[in-house]
């Protein structure tokens, strides 16, 4: 099952107001105090927002717009190959820069015209519910941090690029944005958190990691693979399946590794039918009621 804390490392702050992010033994920023003191900064400027304020806006270094500027150009090649048409099309109408770091309110400026989506910042890890349950109303939580300089085509947690070269060139499409209004309506009928877990995995298999064939190729259209350089290049190698929201729900993965299984969907038609329809009509029985049927 899905653990989505697996992905953040996870954020303290103490009762004289300092902010600590715990860095694991293996991230490549571990050592580097510079990085992990700026980690710190950020963590609290998101901790410190307060919904109706104003977004936060981080003064990034040099390294930082650098690894912004590498990965953008790296991921905008691969893109063109192998993303999905409706990714490409909103892509070019969100237009995002590569010569810097949007901030959140820029993202929010450009993205709000297209389909209403807004951001707002994140520390690290949003709970499940209100991470999801905010799609209602159109918002996404997303984090504001750079993955550490010596490795710019890697990290191994969420950061600005997934969320914004990933998530919100996907939402920058009508029909995806769409899918997510539902996904969040979902989680206002939720009550149970074996349905909130199961709504979770069929978010990553579609929206973060979903495939859809095109022209008789297949193409990405999930954040997850989106935004993640080595993801894009083996998504091909997977082994690929039909959507199948019962199985996707109850899928074991490792979260750590590429995705050896993907759920390929045959139009981006089929996804809004298929999954957009799941989480439309998603309640806490539908998983046992799934399961039933199989």
């Amino acid at each position: 099952m899905f653990s989505e804390a697996q992905l953040y490392s996870p954020v303290t702050r103490t009762g004289e107001g300092d902010v600590t992010v715990h860095l694991s033994d293996e991230h490549p920023g571990v050592n580097d105090p510079d990085y992990r003191t700026r980690r710190n900064a950020i963590a609290a400027l998101a901790l410190d927002y307060r919904p109706g304020g104003p977004l936060p806006r981080v003064e990034y270094t040099d390294d930082e717009q650098q690894v912004w500027r590498i990965v953008s150009a790296e991921l905008a090649r691969k893109h063109r190959t192998y993303a999905c048409t409706e990714v490409l099309e909103a892509a070019a109408r969100l237009a995002l820069p590569i010569d810097h770091i949007p901030q959140l309110d820029e993202v929010s400026a450009a993205l709000e015209p297209l389909t209403g989506f807004r951001y707002v910042p994140a520390a690290g890890l949003v709970p499940l519910r209100e991470f999801f349950g905010s799609f209602a109303d159109r918002i996404f939580h997303a984090t504001q941090y750079i993955r550490h300089h010596s490795a710019p085509l890697y990290t191994p947690e969420p950061d600005a690029i997934h969320e914004v070269i990933g998530h919100a060139n996907q939402v920058a499409s009508p029909r995806f944005a769409a899918v997510y209004e539902t996904v969040g309506a979902a989680v206002a009928r939720l009550e149970t958190e074996h349905a909130l877990k199961f709504l979770a995995d069929v978010f990553w298999f579609s929206m973060e990691f979903g495939v859809v064939r095109e022209h008789g190729e297949i193409r990405c259209y999930g954040a997850g693979l989106l935004s993640s350089y080595g993801e894009i290049d083996e998504f091909r190698h997977a082994e690929l399946r039909p959507l199948d929201v019962a199985a996707m729900g109850t899928a074991s993965y490792d979260i750590t590794h590429y995705q050896p299984i993907l759920y390929c969907a045959e139009s981006i038609g089929e996804i809004e039918d298929v999954i957009g329809g799941f989480f439309a009509e998603m309640d806490d029985d539908t998983p046992m009621r799934l399961a039933t049927a199989r």
